[in-house]
């Protein structure tokens, strides 16, 4: 178990061995999540870099394609049902 402190700047240091055995480099960042007893950090991952075409294949739609006329219709009616609650 390593101890360390928190500076006059809400600053911790990490001791040495444990940044080593998490593969953690100076200036990783790292997302602070509350654990009520506790914080807990773990390193913010990256997404890897995509394209349209790298995703567009989860998009599939199988039937007629819609007009806008059609989608601007289902989003005013989205809207309406969450603001009136569907009456």
């Amino acid at each position: 178990m390593e101890i360390t402190k928190v500076s006059n700047e809400g600053q911790v240091i990490i001791p040495e061995e444990l940044l080593k055995a998490s593969g953690w480099e100076i200036g990783q960042e790292l997302i602070a999540i509350n654990m009520g007893d506790g914080i807990l950090l773990k390193p913010k991952k990256l997404f890897a870099e995509t394209t349209l075409n790298d995703v567009a294949g989860c998009l599939k739609y199988q039937g007629e394609p819609k007009s806008l006329e059609d989608m601007n219709d289902a989003i005013r009616q989205g809207i309406e049902e969450s603001w009136h609650g569907g009456s």
